[in-house]
Formats: C-alpha cells, sequence, structure tokens
C-alpha cells in the first residue's frame, strides 16, 4: 500500500491543525485561575523603600504615576492625570500643576486652584519584603484627601 502525498492537501491539513491547537490554547486558557504571578502583572514595582526620601515627588512616566513620599514618610500615588479634562500634569516641589488649565494641587493630591473640582485620582500601594509596589492600572477616584489614603511602611 503506497501512500500518495498532494502538496494542497497537505497544506489543508497542516493549517487545520494550527488553527485547531490555536483555538484549544484559546479555550483552555480563557478557564485557566489566575496565577499569583498573572494578578501581580498589574502591580508597578518601585523598588526598595529604604531608598525613598521623605518629602519628595518621584516621577513614574512608564507607570504613569507620581509617588509623593511625606514628611512623616506616609506615601501616596497619583495618577498623571488632571481630574479636570485629563491633561498630564507636571511635578512641582510642594505638588502639581497642570500645564492646560493653570489647576494646581497640593503634595496630597488636593485642589489648591480650579478649574478641576476634586482631588487627583490615587493608586493603591503595597509593601512585600520591602519592596514597594503601585497598582499603577486601577485608580482610585476621590473627592478629597482622607488620612486612611496614606500608606505607611
Amino acid at each position: 500500500m503506497t501512500m500518495k502525498f498532494n502538496r494542497r492537501g497537505f497544506i489543508k491539513k497542516g493549517v487545520i491543525a494550527l488553527i485547531g491547537a490555536q483555538l484549544g490554547y484559546l479555550f483552555f486558557d480563557s478557564f485557566k485561575k489566575k496565577g499569583e504571578n498573572e494578578e501581580d502583572q498589574h502591580w508597578y514595582e518601585v523598588g526598595p523603600i529604604g531608598n525613598l526620601e521623605a518629602n519628595t515627588i518621584y516621577p513614574f512616566q512608564s507607570g504613569q504615576f507620581y509617588l509623593s513620599v511625606l514628611e512623616d514618610g506616609g506615601i501616596l500615588a497619583f495618577s498623571v492625570k488632571c481630574t479636570h479634562l485629563g491633561c498630564v500634569i507636571q511635578a512641582q516641589k510642594d505638588g502639581f500643576i497642570c500645564p492646560c488649565h493653570a489647576s494646581s494641587f497640593n503634595k496630597y493630591g488636593e485642589v489648591m486652584s480650579p478649574p478641576a473640582t476634586r482631588a487627583l485620582d490615587t493608586f493603591d500601594i503595597k509593601v512585600r519584603n520591602g519592596i514597594l509596589f503601585v497598582d499603577h492600572q486601577n485608580a482610585k477616584k476621590r473627592s478629597q484627601f482622607e488620612k486612611p489614603q496614606i500608606t505607611y511602611a
């Protein structure tokens, strides 16, 4: 018994096998439970908490947030977007300013001068084994600053 191979049939079967493999991957991947590594993917690793200097604002362009380290060691992470129209804010010595419409915010993200009407959005912060992480994909809207929003290591 001899088998004849024709090119068209071989390519057709190969393409069907590839499509089947891809569909199988998508099917099983959609039911796979999220592991800790996947859950942690949205947490931006800032680095060792001991490297942060008090009373300083650090920009993180790749994570699109600012880290405000307060004089007492408390930390706040702010979105780079102004709450007025979403322009990218700029850090100043004691706060932030929006170059589009001149809204200004203090180091706690509170509105100091309008047209912005609410405080800057914040991100959750966690410290694990002395390393600081910021959840830079889930901004928390807030109307004003409240002391429990500060994270202490």
